[in-house]
């Protein structure tokens, strides 16, 4: 029996049905249009809106952070500025009935359809197209009057070939999972639980300081976002709270570990990638080594290097440098830190946090570290400090390389206010040359400035910590 193929008029119904705003009185459905928008929308909607320079927009970012979802809302945007809903094509990339279509196939049908000149194309999920770069970049030159949005989940490999195959025509907008700030925001609580403090400003990314008239409270809602506040989708749907580990496992690391990432680079041995995921994940905040890393999860050294790109690559990773007590960089860089991107996928994978949960130390560190990933300018600048017994979490360099802008300890305890010796390391460091902003070492409650072994601390509670990070970086962005 012969197999049968997809015809035109099928992959005609699903274009219009994928675009209900193309008949009369139809616009983005309610699920999308009512929901709450990421602080990044403002700047995506003008960047998309900007018809003077002939460039593509891509959307970069990790699985369920809310890029679909970011494209409907500026649809949405469109249609109420006027823009007639004929001039707007939306088409995933994922649905199985666009198969083997080129971009340009897709347009022309568009252009069958409707009479009206297009305005706005968006192609979601665009790294299922092979070569979609040379494609897009051929659409962008050839329609000059069209605006074309693509958006992709593996992120940096599509930057990669943005980079590579785009040169003047792509135009890059990072979307990392949600900020601190906002998830306060999509749970209505952020003007409950935080508010600007009156002790004036401070120079940097910490321009506004922030304070908490109830600490626990904000606590809890940290815990939660640990657990499950980095995806809008998991935030919003109690369904998928109910459920929240599968969701993030399943549709989330899963999806990239057994298929985005052994579709675009060739992994034969998923499991292996797998595994080694999970060494990671459970170690997220830790620094690690090549040698221990391969015996830790039986990946030979060459492969591991390739795993450690590609995973960073799909956004699930983060790796920082090490510098010395000189603030010095190590000509082999054998040892480095590893975070997760995203602190909910520790939760998925191995069990939700509690307050009191032995992990939370190094999960308080990985939510601040998350809170950098909001600047591309910050979170470049970033390393750790390691020598002999001595250690600090984060050093910020400034742009010259040679000097520490600020330096952060994290902490969930307010031990560290009681007992000096566990600032050892912050103290010698901060003791070597002059920092543009004291030391900061955050608490699990208490909020203070205190002179120890003559140099000035200012201790905060990590919670509002990360609040303060990322309500500023999303400010000044």
């Amino acid at each position: 029996m012969a197999l049968v193929e997809i015809s035109e008029r099928e992959v005609i119904e699903r274009l219009r049905f994928d675009n209900p705003w193309w008949q009369a009185g139809r616009g983005v459905d309610a699920e999308y249009r009512d929901a709450p928008k990421r602080a990044y929308f403002t700047d995506f909607h003008r960047l998309v809106s900007q018809s003077e320079v002939n460039r593509s927009v891509l959307v970069l970012g990790p699985r369920r952070v809310g890029k679909t979802w970011m494209m409907f809302q500026c649809i949405d945007a469109l249609l109420k500025s006027g823009v007639s809903g004929s001039q707007i094509l939306f088409a995933s990339l994922e649905t199985p009935l666009y198969t083997g279509l080129s971009l340009e196939a897709l347009l022309k049908l568009f252009l069958r359809l409707n009479p009206d000149e297009p305005k706005y194309v968006f192609f979601d999920e665009i790294q299922y197209l092979p070569d979609w770069e040379r494609h897009l970049k051929s659409l962008t030159d050839s329609y000059r009057t069209y605006r074309f949005v693509g958006s992709g989940s593996a992120a940096a490999a599509l930057k990669r070939k943005s980079q590579e195959s785009g040169a003047g025509r792509f135009t890059d907008f990072q979307l990392p999972p949600l900020s601190f700030s906002e998830y306060l925001r999509f749970v209505g609580r952020e003007q409950e639980l935080v508010r600007e403090a009156k002790t004036g400003r401070a120079k940097g990314a910490a321009a506004r300081r922030w304070e908490c008239p109830d600490i626990w409270e904000l606590n809890k809602e940290f815990v939660r976002y640990l657990n499950l506040g980095g995806f809008p989708e998991a935030v919003m749907n109690p369904g998928v709270q109910r459920s929240s580990g599968r969701y993030i496992r399943q549709d989330i690391i899963e999806k990239v570990l057994l298929r985005d990432l052994p579709s675009l680079y060739g992994i034969q041995d998923v499991q292996e990638l797998n595994r080694l995921f999970n060494v990671l994940a459970y170690n997220s905040g830790n620094e690690v080594n090549l040698e221990s890393l391969s015996r830790d999860s039986r990946v030979s050294k060459i492969t591991l290097a390739k795993y450690l790109d590609y995973l960073e690559a799909a956004f699930l990773i983060r790796r920082i440098d090490r510098v010395d007590q000189d603030f010095g960089h190590f000509q082999r860089a054998v040892r480095f830190k590893v975070y997760l991107t995203n602190p909910t996928m520790r939760a998925a994978l191995f069990g939700p946090l509690e307050d009191d949960s032995p992990a939370m130390g190094q999960m308080a560190e990985t939510a601040v570290f998350c809170q950098w990933l909001h600047s591309s300018t910050w979170i470049d600048r970033l390393r750790y400090a390691r020598w002999k017994d001595r250690e600090v979490d984060m050093v910020s360099l400034d742009p010259a390389m040679d000097a520490p802008a600020g330096l952060v300890e994290v902490k969930w305890s307010d031990r560290p206010l009681e007992h000096g010796g566990e600032l050892k390391g912050i103290v010698e460091l901060a003791s070597k040359k002059p920092l543009r902003r004291p030391p900061l070492v955050t608490t699990l409650s208490r909020t203070e400035t205190r002179v120890v072994n003559g140099v000035e601390i200012e201790f905060v509670p990590t919670s509002l910590h990360c609040y303060t990070v990322s309500r500023n970086l999303l400010d000044l962005e």
